[in-house]
């Protein structure tokens, strides 16, 4: 089985992840995808994609953001998407990614990290306890465009 490398997510990448938000439930096309990644880094200091590479392939992306709160006495780390091509799982993929996500957190000095998952990913729940996070609160959501 060939080293898992995490680095960060370029436009040429789009090709590669249209399969992996399609498999978390959003699709999107490949210029959808290139342009949405120039628009997280043009206007997002703090959001950052990672994709997992395999060999030749793209196997897994996390979508990550460091966000301020008032509450809380350091920004906290969120994990908003992540995905592994189902033919991979199992093989340590999303490990390494929460593992590079958790390490970028703490080079910022960030004390918590936070994954979403909505419940059409009820399966990856376990996935996340095992690995340390706990079930913390409930996330509401509303749509302002009318689709969510």
């Amino acid at each position: 089985m060939p080293s898992i490398i995490v680095r960060d997510a370029v436009a040429a990448d789009a090709d590669a992840l249209a399969p992996l938000l399609q498999a978390l439930g959003y699709p999107a096309d490949p210029p959808t995808i290139a342009a949405r990644l120039r628009d997280l880094r043009a206007t997002d200091a703090t959001g950052r994609v990672l994709v997992a590479i395999e060999g030749d392939d793209c196997v897994g992306l996390a979508v990550l953001h460091t966000t301020p709160v008032l509450h809380r006495a350091t920004a906290v780390g969120r994990i908003t998407g992540l995905a592994v091509l189902p033919a991979v799982q199992g093989r340590g993929v999303g490990r390494e990614l929460l593992s590079a996500a958790e390490t970028h957190f703490r080079t910022q000095g960030l004390e918590r990290v936070e994954v979403t998952s909505g419940p059409m990913h009820a399966d990856a729940y376990q996935f996340y306890r095992r690995l340390g996070y706990v079930d913390q609160g409930v996330r509401f959501a509303k749509s302002l465009s009318g689709a969510l």
